[in-house]
């Protein structure tokens, strides 16, 4: 089995044992890390696209598809683990691919695909071919959504589904809010109560009413399917800025952050995310920063956060703006840095406000 670590791709896996390869969505194409078996070591195995700034990655789940978004070259696909791709975006006016996620639906798989500027598109061909949902486009206030860097557009920044219902649709827009569809996108509800800068939602299946959401003013939480919402944590906490956001499946009250402990406007004034991972164990009410085996500063911010669960255990990755993967496989207590130097892992232009003061 593989998994994959990016900025807006699927970040939840589920597989029958230890996953030996992770993908990395980076600015310079995509990097295959792999190793032998579980307890040995994880060493580069390729690189593809690396014309590419590859901003969403996922696996279908029927041939084991992979989609590569790009910001600016569309979206690509391989059939063969990455080694030979082809270019699947007709129907996609923008070159720009922010957001990409899966959901099954009866016997079909859909892919949905959110764009700068904020389009929404599906693709039930895995990518073949692609229809417009307009709807999005209609949406009262659309014409003050924004993004604060160039070129100041906003973006679907991520999508996700209610596990037991595949029509209905929580989707995300940077900056502009966050919104609920019940018919497979043809309409949609605004959803109120937290901050607009919205960076990522998701839902567990174990208990599909909560759903949870990182944005540019820490973490918030819904027990009823988005109508009512809770701030978790706010930006006095130690991620004050969190991006990544993943739930364990079968723990619905086990979730991880990742993310900065400033906004990106600081990090140009100091080129310094002073990044960390989160854990909660009671449902996002308390949070502990974890620092086992990571390092003690992390100069880059963490953008991309990904979990892959097997019978038994589950696997932790994380990307850095510097070209940093750490991964856990004891539930984040212990951490390994597993690739260095790397192509960015990074949203847009974030990598550029925290190179190191050596690449400046």
């Amino acid at each position: 089995m593989t998994f994959c670590v990016s900025i807006g791709g699927q970040n939840q896996y589920r597989g029958d044992a230890p996953s030996n390869e992770i993908l990395v969505g980076t600015l310079r194409g995509f990097v295959k890390l792999k190793r032998s078996g579980p307890g040995s070591a994880w060493e580069e195995d390729g690189r593809a696209l690396t014309d590419m700034h590859v901003s969403t990655l996922l696996i279908e789940p029927t041939r084991g598809r992979i989609l590569a978004g790009s910001h600016g070259n569309g979206i690509h696909a391989s059939e063969d683990g990455g080694r030979n791709w082809k270019r699947v975006d007709s129907g996609i006016e923008s070159p720009n691919v922010f957001a990409m996620n899966w959901v099954q639906d009866g016997d079909k798989v859909k892919v949905y695909a959110g764009t700068e500027p904020a389009y929404l598109y599906v693709s039930e061909d895995l990518g073949e071919s692609w229809t417009e949902l307009p709807s999005l486009r209609d949406l009262q206030g659309r014409d003050k959504w924004y993004f604060p860097g160039p070129p100041h557009i906003a973006h679907v920044k991520t999508i996700t589904f209610d596990p037991r219902v595949p029509s209905t649709i929580y989707l995300g827009v940077e900056v502009g809010g966050g919104f609920k569809s019940t018919d497979s996108g043809k309409t949609w509800k605004q959803l109120e109560g937290f901050f607009e800068d919205v960076h990522r939602l998701v839902v567990t299946a174990k208990r599909p009413n909560d759903v949870y959401m990182s944005t540019g003013d820490g973490v918030y939480h819904s027990s009823n399917g988005g109508e009512v919402w809770e701030h978790q944590s706010g930006r006095d906490a130690r991620i004050a800025y969190p991006d990544g956001l993943v739930i364990h499946p079968e723990q619905p009250e086990l979730l991880f952050t990742s993310g900065s402990i400033t906004d990106p406007g600081h990090w140009r004034e100091t080129h310094d995310a002073d990044a960390r991972i989160g854990r909660s164990g009671d449902g996002g009410k308390t949070w502990e920063y974890l620092d086992g085996g990571l390092p003690a500063h992390i100069q880059g911010n963490i953008e991309a956060l990904s979990l892959s669960v097997y019978p038994g255990g589950y696997q932790l990755a994380s990307a850095t703006t510097n070209g940093e993967v750490f991964y856990s496989e004891d539930g984040g207590s212990t951490w390994q840095t597993i690739a260095t130097g790397l192509p960015a892992v990074s949203k847009g232009g974030h990598y550029m406000a925290l190179q190191p003061a050596g690449a400046r």
